[in-house]
C-alpha cells in the first residue's frame, strides 16, 4: 500500500479524529486504510457495495472508466408550494402552482377558469406540455432526477388534449428517435 506520513489529525473518509496516514491522495485513519486494503485487493466488493449507495460511480468494464448512476429522487404526494394568479394580456386569470422540496421549486403547475373555452384549449395544451418539461428541468436541478428522452415523450404525450395539437404532433415526431436507438 502506497502510504505517507501522518498530516492531518482527521480521517478524510469517516471523519474520525485520530491519527491519520496519506493513502493514494488523501488522509485516512487505520481503520479506513484497511477497508482500502480490502477493496484493493477485492475490486468485486466495490461493484456489490454500490447499488445500496445513491449517486454512484460504477466502473465500465468495457472502457474502464467510471459513470455516474443516480436513483431518481421520489416525490411524495404532498407537497409543499406557492400559488400565484396571474392575468394574460387577453385579461384571462391564470393560475400558477410552484411545488416545492426544500424550498426549491420542483413541480410547476398552470390552468384557468377557463377550460371550456375551445380557443384556449390548443393554448392550454401547449402550456401543459411546457410546465410539464419545465418540472422534469426542475426536478433535474434540485433534485438530480436524470432526465431522458423516454421521460420528455412522457410528459408531452400526457399534455396533449386533443389529437394532433401540438403535443401529439410532437410526441409522434420525437418518439420515433427511441426506436433508433
Amino acid at each position: 500500500m502506497d502510504v505517507e506520513k501522518i498530516l492531518s489529525p482527521c480521517c478524510q473518509l469517516c471523519g474520525a479524529e485520530e491519527p491519520t496516514v496519506g493513502i493514494f491522495e488523501f488522509q485516512a485513519c487505520s481503520a479506513c486504510c484497511s477497508l482500502v486494503e480490502a477493496l484493493k485487493n477485492n475490486p468485486a466488493l466495490v461493484e456489490k457495495i454500490l447499488p445500496h449507495i445513491h449517486n454512484y460511480n460504477t466502473l465500465d468494464s468495457a472502457n474502464g472508466t467510471f459513470v455516474t448512476k443516480a436513483a431518481d429522487p421520489v416525490l411524495s404526494d404532498v407537497l409543499d408550494g406557492k400559488r400565484y394568479r396571474t392575468i394574460d394580456r387577453d385579461h384571462n386569470k391564470w393560475y400558477l402552482s410552484v411545488s416545492e422540496v426544500d424550498g426549491q421549486p420542483v413541480e410547476v403547475f398552470a390552468s384557468t377558469a377557463f377550460d371550456r373555452d375551445h380557443e384556449l384549449q390548443s393554448r392550454i395544451s401547449n402550456l401543459t406540455t411546457i410546465t410539464r418539461l419545465i418540472s422534469l428541468i426542475l426536478r433535474h436541478i434540485f433534485l438530480g432526477e436524470k432526465i431522458t428522452l423516454e421521460k420528455c415523450l412522457k410528459q408531452i404525450q400526457r399534455s396533449s388534449r386533443n389529437k394532433n395539437d401540438l403535443p401529439d404532433m410532437l410526441y409522434r415526431v420525437l418518439n420515433r428517435y427511441t426506436k433508433a436507438t
